[in-house]
């Protein structure tokens, strides 16, 4: 059993780590009865935590929104993984964070115990950015509206700079996925009543209000993250290329990347790349600095280039 000041703490960081809790779930997690629960929930209510309740069979709790910001409770894993988060934000591909990262890291160290302090100082002082091409930066506040439309399973209406142009989408959001060069969303879209894969910097910002809630629907695969590699590999481009490469995949991993293409094993020996470009002159150089023996399973319109590009390089050579 819980002590009472001990068990206000643990249901506060019960509430912040998720954001519908049913009494009885809460009840479970203290090991005590409801009664106490509400009981506990009028404490915080009354130390300022603005704490939402819901009525009747379905209802639960919720950590509201109030006048200011309560302290979070962090474990220790936690708290270090918040602070390599915000030194790695001063860096990072989302804009107007720089600033922002540097002072909350320095309020965060200023309270970490001397254990933690030291790792995080550790991993500061052993890291060094490297600049190389500019990613296209996209808003704090984009980034968490569409991630908390992905928590609360509500509608958005956005305005997207596809390949055809400005458009309006309504769509049901489901996860955000990134490389380390930019952020997908993946959303079941309304209208062409299908999924699809959206650059977030090519979303226009801010968003609108939230809209209906939605049930959620079975995502495309049971791998998200796979999924969206398959989708912005090989599908926007003019050409999608398959090469069977003659070296086992823990081989040829190191030499490629999930936003460049697509990597999956067909035996202990061989593995098979699918990736896409707008250009088949740059796709045979792509693929011909892996460094390994291959063989062109599509386009077939890439083998003719390769032969050009073959005969340069030999021409070049002597």
């Amino acid at each position: 059993m819980w002590e009472t000041s001990a068990r206000l703490l643990r249901l506060l960081s019960l509430l912040q780590a998720r954001a519908d809790w049913t009494g009885a779930e809460l009840a479970e997690r203290l090991e005590v009865g409801l009664r106490t629960v509400r009981r506990d929930i009028d404490r915080l209510r009354d130390l300022g935590y603005p704490v939402d309740a819901t009525p009747g069979v379905a209802g639960g709790y919720r950590l509201g929104v109030g006048a200011a910001l309560p302290p979070l409770l962090l474990d220790d894993e936690e708290a270090v993984a918040v602070a390599i988060s915000l030194h790695t934000a001063a860096t990072g591909s989302v804009a107007g964070l720089e600033e922002s990262a540097l002072r909350a890291l320095t309020k965060l160290q200023q309270v970490l115990p001397s254990r933690l302090r030291h790792r995080v100082s550790a991993f500061q002082a052993a890291t060094v950015p490297l600049a190389g091409a500019a990613a296209p930066a996209v808003s704090a506040d984009l980034l968490t509206g569409l991630a908390a439309a992905c928590r609360d399973r509500r509608r958005l209406r956005l305005r997207y700079q596809g390949r055809g142009g400005l458009s309006e989408r309504e769509v049901e959001p489901h996860r955000l996925v990134h490389t380390p060069r930019r952020w997908y969303l993946l959303a079941w879209d309304v209208a062409k009543e299908d999924w699809r894969t959206f650059r977030v910097d090519r979303i226009g910002g801010p968003l609108g209000m939230p809209g209906a809630r939605f049930e959620p629907r079975t995502p495309p695969a049971p791998d998200v993250a796979a999924y969206v590699s398959r989708a912005i590999t090989s599908a926007p481009y003019r050409y999608q290329a398959r090469i069977l490469f003659y070296a086992p995949l823990e081989a040829v991993a190191p030499q490629t990347s999930a936003g460049a293409g697509r990597l999956e094993a067909v035996d202990a020996n061989t593995c098979l790349y699918v990736t896409g470009s707008n250009a088949l002159d740059e796709l045979a150089i792509y693929i011909a600095v892996k460094g390994f023996d291959f063989e062109v399973l599509d386009p077939p319109e890439l083998v003719p280039v390769l032969r050009e590009v073959s005969d340069r390089l030999r021409r070049a050579a002597r």
